[in-house]
């Protein structure tokens, strides 16, 4: 199983004829058996087509042409046009919705984020990467290349979830290489405003059969790890989760931002320190090294199971080989 994607997902690519929209439709269809992308859309340039892939003007044409609803869409057209996009896409009754898109006016978000609520869809970004199912299926730029995904990905019971696209990649690597496969890895997007949160995605990750543990990568800035602990402790969450904290050294510069939009610390709330302590409170643990994960997980994992060694647990395509 998976969480938002899986082998059946149809989506199309907004601003598909862009330079790095034409890069991501090649590395979606290219990646395990072949995302179903089923239209682009670029105003104007109707008729064309992008890897076989049919371009439209509208969104309305792409579910014309596929003969029913679609179920996702990539989002990569410039900041100033995005809230247009994802508006049409949201009016065509698409349900996810992927944004690749960054530097959009947070109020445009603010408003992408509250239609998408009124329709009962989902939005992922912006300023993200997207949603990776390991052998299955990716949607959006994350992991690069399909061989280059392919090297750091593989099926397992790790849910992955990173404010930081290229840091969605390191830490899914970096299990693999120590025999954790993962389920579902998410770029959520590192601005201050984003459509889905590590709590928002955490009861998809919670009725995951697949899943065992929950990895993120977080910085400082925000209040998304607060509610994170919150939810964790409010639903009694069977899901032992590991934390990597990134920007430590941002507590002894107030107002800095780190990496992304989001990171800007505005109080003691927002600090690394005061992170760690609200996440370990609700029985988080913080890995102090990237490193560290793999084993921090394998040992959580092995502890909610009540039995067996740590040894035991890792990519679903070593188990079986071990059979």
């Amino acid at each position: 199983m998976s969480i938002l994607i899986g082998a059946d997902t149809t989506f199309i690519v907004q601003g598909i004829t862009g330079r790095e929209a034409v890069n991501l439709t090649r590395e979606c269809l290219d990646y395990g058996a072949g995302a179903k992308i089923v239209g682009g859309v670029t105003p104007g340039r109707r008729g064309r087509d992008i890897h076989g892939v049919p371009v439209f003007d509208t969104v309305a044409q792409c579910v014309a042409h596929h003969g029913g609803p679609i179920d996702g869409s990539v989002v990569t057209v410039p900041p100033a046009f995005t809230k247009d996009a994802v508006l049409e896409a949201l009016d065509n009754g698409v349900k996810l919705i992927v944004i690749v898109t960054e530097r959009i006016p947070r109020a445009d978000v603010a408003q992408m984020v509250e239609r998408a609520g009124e329709t009962g869809a989902r939005i992922i970004g912006p300023n993200c990467l997207g949603i990776i199912v390991p052998d299955v299926v990716k949607m959006g730029g994350i992991g690069g290349p399909a061989k280059n995904a392919a090297q750091a990905y593989a099926p397992g019971p790790v849910g992955v979830i990173s404010r930081s696209g290229g840091m969605t990649t390191e830490m899914s690597s970096t299990l693999k290489a120590a025999g954790l496969g993962q389920s579902t890895a998410v770029s959520i997007g590192g601005d201050a405003i984003i459509g889905s949160t590590y709590a928002e995605l955490m009861p998809l990750f919670e009725a995951d059969e697949q899943t065992e543990a929950i990895v993120i990568y977080t910085e400082p800035g925000g209040r998304m790890e607060k509610q994170l602990a919150d939810w964790v402790t409010e639903h009694d969450s069977r899901l032992p989760i590991v934390a990597f904290m990134a920007g430590r050294f941002m507590d002894e510069m107030p107002g800095m931002s780190f990496g992304h939009a989001g990171t800007i610390v505005e109080g003691k709330e927002d600090t690394a320190t005061e992170k760690i302590a609200r996440l370990a409170e609700a029985g988080i643990t913080v890995a102090e090294r990237i490193e560290d994960i793999p084993d921090l997980v394998k040992h959580a994992i092995a502890e909610r199971k009540g039995a067996g060694s740590a040894d035991e647990v890792g990519c679903d395509d070593e188990r079986s080989e071990a059979k």
